[in-house]
This record gives structure tokens, sequence and C-alpha cells, in this order.
């Protein structure tokens, strides 16, 4: 017998470790999306998705607090037509976003390192890493932040694969990845110039007679790669017009102490710990995101292996402290919009903290693993056996994954409050008594709990935005003939009406202020009010079911009326306005329907009781 020898295929083994690796990242980020919920910005985008068509310029071009992002809005129209304010829609949606950015920066690590057991080293630090993990577990967050991983990651790969092979099909799929990515998320523009800057030190490391210097390296990148620079170049100054069309705003410098304050908080307090698995622990007050907040104790030890870490590399790897120059130059360049146009005096340096301003950092530092991988040693020497290299990854990276685990757990731990989720739940298992089970809750328009959205974000935090998903279970009017309201909690009970102002008796004897078509009647209020959003209280007689305009009116000019249907005989109607002025302005639109009008309170609207 003739015997049969299996030769081992080690870069079978490496990919076989690359995707059960993967599988378990996505595992791990699809438990942390368990525990989360809408949040925030999630609404603003949820809410415009349901007020408008899919290819709309208010939908696609909102100004969106500085950001523009037509291809987020499109994923959350989707999203919000398919599945109405469901969790799981948005969270798979991310999920499938991750595996896209993974996917990306494994093809980036392949194209560097090769299938050999070296790349598991990068691609642990992507795939475990807590420097993402905030942004991802935000779906508006993650709408930005994972596009542009996943692009930084595959326009990396084809500038390398351009530059080696001279194929312009490189430059293309570059260029796809890049017109993408900023569809999703303005940052994306640093795309050309970071991965400029990869591909010249990757081709300083892999030099292997060591005579061309960086200068001599970029300028092989520049000429050979020119395709994608090129394109690059034209893609950034048609998108420049476009991004201040819809983006108007001021930015500014801020303080020098804020501006260090800031940047230290970025090394000392978010990344350093999170280069090794941490921070460890969250802090966080509702209804902000948390933050990082590592005890001190972590934080110096991190710092420690940190210099250990970095002087090692120095010492036993050629070129390496230009890539780590480059990493280090990054994160205090991609601070700088947050030192521009988030950060004043008003806002705490916990926002750094957060780590979602970094989150594409964890691809560049990813790539940069890899670069200094490929370095070569200072002297034969100091090159280390294979096996002293895959033991000592081996357990590195189990260390790591190990601290990711504890940091993503206490995240997970900190997001899962969610004073939305209540909100929505109980909203969508409330009734209201005697109404059929299939007809939907009648509302005057109010403001969401500022847990759910703040006011600051008016109009947007109006329950006729944040609710337009579910109109099928809330309608938003303005004007209904029961007034009820919803309470913090998202329970929907009855509501009453303060005198802040009123309607006073009218002078028709037996009638009050008699209204009919043609003969519009101006009604004084007692005093003046300021613009706020009112609710009016109807207290009529009508001859005939028809339809009454309502306004406000003064001397500065008279608000649209608002329509309000009426019923035949004696009846109650609530109207919402929003504006304000000294008087009434009432006009009936039906001619067969004449309207008597009582005396009722002009005010605010609130829980009937309190």
């Amino acid at each position: 017998m003739t015997a049969v020898t299996t030769r081992h295929n080690p870069a079978r083994t490496v990919v076989t470790a690359a995707l059960v690796l993967l599988a378990a990242s996505l595992a791990v980020r699809g438990w942390v999306l368990s525990r989360g919920y809408f949040y925030w910005d999630d609404f603003i985008l949820t809410g415009r998705a349901a007020e408008h068509p899919l290819l709309s310029a208010d939908l696609l071009f909102y100004d969106h607090d500085g950001h523009v992002m037509p291809l987020a809005f499109a994923v959350a129209w989707i999203m919000t037509i398919a599945a109405p304010l469901q969790w799981g829609a948005a969270a798979a949606s991310l999920l499938v976003l991750q595996l896209a950015a993974s996917v990306a920066v494994l093809r980036m690590l392949v194209v560097l390192l090769g299938w050999r057991p070296l790349l598991l080293v990068p691609f642990v630090f992507y795939l475990f890493s807590p420097l993402s993990l905030p942004a991802f577990a935000w779906w508006a967050a993650g709408l930005n932040a994972l596009p542009l991983q996943a692009a930084l990651a595959w326009v990396t790969a084809d500038a390398v694969k351009l530059v080696q092979t001279g194929r312009w099909r490189y430059a293309a799929s570059g260029l796809a990845a890049f017109v993408i990515a900023l569809l999703f998320f303005e940052k994306s523009v640093v795309i050309p110039v970071v991965v400029f800057g990869l591909a010249v030190l990757w081709a300083r490391v892999t030099d292997g007679t060591g005579q061309r210097g960086l200068g001599g390296a970029a300028r092989e990148v520049a000429y050979r790669g020119r395709a994608l620079w090129i394109g690059s170049v034209v893609l950034v100054v048609w998108w420049l017009p476009l991004y201040f069309s819809v983006v108007r705003r001021d930015f500014r410098a801020e303080e020098g102490s804020s501006a260090a304050t800031i940047l230290g908080r970025t090394f000392t307090d978010s990344l350093v710990p999170a280069l090794f698995g941490g921070p460890w622990r969250w802090e966080r007050w509702l209804p902000s995101t948390p933050w990082a907040a590592a005890p001190q104790w972590a934080t110096i030890a991190a710092w420690c292996a940190l210099i250990i870490t970095v002087a090692a590399v120095l010492i036993t790897k050629r070129h390496a402290g230009g890539v780590i120059g480059f990493a280090t130059a990054y994160v205090v360049v991609a601070t700088v919009p947050v030192l521009a146009v988030r950060v004043g005096s008003e806002v705490a340096p916990e926002l750094v903290q957060s780590l979602r301003y970094l989150a594409e950092t964890s691809v560049i530092i990813t790539a940069a693993i890899a670069l200094i991988c490929l370095a070569p040693a200072r002297s034969p020497e100091r090159r280390l056996s294979s096996q002293v290299v895959t033991t000592s990854g081996a357990a590195a990276g189990a260390a790591f994954v190990a601290s990711s685990m504890w940091s993503t757990v206490a995240f997970a731990h900190s997001w899962s409050e969610s004073p939305a989720r209540d909100y929505l739940s109980n909203i969508r298992a409330g009734t209201v008594p005697g109404a059929a089970a299939d007809v939907p809750v009648k509302l005057l328009d109010q403001e969401v709990p500022w847990q759910v959205l703040g006011p600051l974000t008016y109009p947007n935090n109006l329950a006729s935005r944040v609710l337009a998903p579910i109109r099928d279970q809330v309608q938003v009017t303005d004007a209904v003939a029961e007034l009820l309201m919803l309470t913090d909690d998202g329970h929907v009970v009855p509501a009453e009406v303060w005198w802040n102002r009123g309607i006073p008796q009218g002078p028709e004897p037996d009638c009050g202020w008699f209204l009919t078509a043609g003969e519009p009647v101006t009604v004084p209020l007692g005093g003046d009010m300021i613009d706020h959003g009112w609710t009016v209280q109807l207290n009529y007689f009508a001859s005939a079911d028809g339809e009454v305009g309502v306004a406000f009116d003064s001397a500065a000019g008279r608000r649209a009326p608002v329509t309000v249907p009426v019923e035949e005989g004696i009846n109650t109607a609530f109207v919402r306005l929003v504006g304000g002025a000294d008087a009434l302005h009432f006009e009936v639109f039906t001619p067969e329907t004449s309207i008597c009008l009582g005396s009722g309170p002009v005010g605010v609207a609130s829980h009937a009781g309190n």
C-alpha cells in the first residue's frame, strides 16, 4: 500500500481563522445591538423619512447638523418604510454595514500582508477594538462611520494594487468606493489624503533595496497611482460646492485652553486606553451617549505599555517611526473639525471621550500595524523566529480580545438604558378607553420628552415628526374633538387647557359669538400671547356639519388659519395654534353652517388634573 500524506496549507488555516474571527465579532456586535435602541438623531432620520419621498431634496440633502449624507437618509428611508420604528431592522442594517467594513479591512490586509498568520494580528485589533464601538451602536452615527471605514480600507487596497500593477480598474474601483462614502458622510473627503499617505508608507517599508527615500516613494506612488489621485481631486472639486450649498454655518477656532483640553482628552482618556482594549469603564448621564472613563491606574498602565511598545518597535523595525507619526498626526488632525464645529464653551470635553469621532482611526491603526509588521528588521540578529512571533502574537491577541470584551460588556450595560424604548413601547401598547383597537389615537402636536429628543432640535422633536412613521397608531393633527396627551413615559391620558387667556362671552344673547360664512369675526383674548404653541378650546353649537378656520390675529399680521371640522349640535373642539397675538380670527368655510361660539380657555394643554 502506498502511504498518502496530506500537506498542511497555512493559507487555508489563516482564511478559516479570519472567517471565524469575523463571525465571532459580528455575533458580539449583534449582542450589543440587542441591548440598544433608537437614540436621539435616529428619530430625526426616521421622522424625515416618513414625511418625504425617497427622491426628495428635502430628505436627501437636508442639513443635518452640518452633515450632508444623502445615502444615509436613503437607508433610513428604506428601513422606515419597510419596518417603521422597528429596531430590529435598523440593527440589521448596521450589521450589514459592519460586515462590509470588516470584509474591506480583511481585503486591505490581504493586499498588504498576504494570507499569512501575521495578518490576524491587525485583523483582531479591528474586529474587537472598542474604538469603533460607540459609533457602531448608534444607528445615525453608524450610517456615517461604517461606510467611511469600509471605503478607507477598500481604497487603500486599490491604491496599493494600482501602484503594483498599473491596472486602471483599481482606480475605478477606488473612486466608486470614495464617492459612495462621500454620499454617506462628508468626513470621507479625507480618504484620498489618508490613502496616499498609507500608500507612500507601504512603498517605503517594502523597498527591498533600501535606497529609495520617503520622497522617492511619494513620487512613485503619485505617478503610478495618478488615475486615482486625479479622479479623487475631481470628485472633491465636484463635492465641495454641493456641501456648501447645503450647509451654511460659521466655523470658528476655539480658545487654546479648550483645544488643549480636547486634544488631551482625545489621547489620554480615549485613544491610548482603546489601543489596549480599553477603556474598561464607561460613564453616562442621560440623554448623552456613554463616554470613556478609564480608571486612572489603567490609563497610566496603558501609557506605559504604549511607550514600551513604541520603543520596542522603533528599536527593532526600520521605517516604523514614519508609520507611527502618520497615525498620530491623523488623530490630531481628525480632532480639528470637532474643535471648529462641535466644541464651544458650553460643550463638555467628554464629547471626544465618546470615541465616535475617532471611529475611522480603527482602520488607520489597523493599516499601521500591518505596515509595521511588513517593515524590515534593523538587523538580522534582531529578527525574531516565526515560532516566537506566532506565540507572542497569539498571546497578545487573546489578551486584547479579553480586554476588549470587558469594555464591550461595560459599554452595552451603559448603553442599554433607553427612555425612548419605554416611551415607544408604551405608545404601541396603549389604548384609549372606548376606542376600537384598529382606530389610531388622535392627538394635538406636542414635544416629545427631552430624554427622547431635546428642545434644541425643535421642530424635529415634535410628536408629529417623531411619531410620523407610526401614523397607523398615532395621528397628530391640528384639531381634535377629544383632548388627549402623551405622558413622558408614552401613556395616553385625558388633557385640559389652562386659562392663560380666553375667549370671552360674546355679544349675541343665547349665542355668544355668531359665526357664518362670508362674515369673518375677530375675537379679543384680553391680552397678548407670546409666540408659542397654544391650544384653543372651542365650545360651540353648529347648525350643520362644516369647517371653520381659526388663526391668531394681531397688528403685526394674521397667521395662516387652521381648519377645524365642526359637527352639528353642541360640541367641543380643540385646535393647536403656533404663534402669538391678542385676538383670534374666525372664518366659516361651509356656506350652510352657522356657529354660536361660547367662551373657552386659550393656553397650555396639560394632563387633566395637573
